[in-house]
């Protein structure tokens, strides 16, 4: 799979892997990545966001073969089911999982790669008016988007990439990066391995914080210097 929604969704059709192949990937998905998935028969009762990805694929199904206003319908449902709204146009790789899910919203144009996990109130939105053209975000394989992220606009998250909870994305992010802040920047980069092998919230950088105990340090050696300045002076 390449490193973009657009290059994983042409890999899933030219390999022909069919929307039950798909429902089957994110399904197993869950009990890999939650720790919280018990058994077979919670993960298909209870998982709002299994229901969510399992209808959009339906529902993606009959868009492509030009029952829009069906397809609508379908979305519709899953939206009032699930709280959970996916537009019917948006192409979403295998593996997808979102956890908890509530107030998740992926726009018309959104492209989104392989095995990417998504938090509850997440926004992939778009920018702009113009119909037929992009304008929801492309999101790469094994991306990993944090409670409350909004990702705004025709851009680009490179594979593996970290959003942090809460951050604003407006610009595109290079592959192996963790971003965190509104507007969201890059606080790390060339990060080791996929962030769904381990989804560890906590380990997030404060670049803020960073910035103000660097300044704290610089601050008490310079007082360190000038007591030292003044003692010298005052030695006969």
């Amino acid at each position: 799979m390449g490193s973009t929604g657009q290059s994983s969704h042409d890999s899933l059709d030219q390999a022909g892997i069919s929307s039950l192949a798909a429902i089957r990937r994110d399904y197993r998905a869950i009990f890999e990545r939650d720790p919280a998935a018990r058994s077979r028969m919670e993960v298909l009762l209870t998982y709002s966001g299994f229901h969510a990805i399992a209808l959009h694929r339906l529902a993606h199904w009959v868009h492509r073969l030009g029952f829009r206003l069906v397809a609508r319908l379908i979305s519709a449902f899953s939206r009032f089911v699930t709280g959970i709204e996916i537009h019917p146009g948006a192409r979403i790789g295998p593996g997808f999982f979102i956890d908890h899910g509530m107030g998740v919203v992926i726009g018309e144009t959104t492209e989104i790669g392989t095995d990417v996990t998504l938090f509850q109130g997440v926004s992939l939105a778009g920018n702009g008016k113009d119909r037929g053209q992009k304008r929801h975000p492309t999101l790469g394989d094994h991306v990993l988007v944090g409670a409350g992220a909004k990702i705004l606009g025709n851009i680009r998250i490179g594979e593996g990439v970290r959003v942090g909870a809460n951050a604003v994305v407006l610009q595109s992010i290079p592959s192996h990066c963790t971003v965190v802040g509104i507007p969201g920047r890059v606080v790390r980069t060339k990060e080791r391995g996929y962030p769904e092998a381990y989804l560890n919230h906590q380990d997030m950088p404060d670049p803020f914080l960073e910035r103000i105990e660097s300044l704290e340090k610089i601050i008490s050696d310079l007082r360190e210097e000038l007591d030292s300045a003044r003692n010298s002076r005052m030695k006969p």
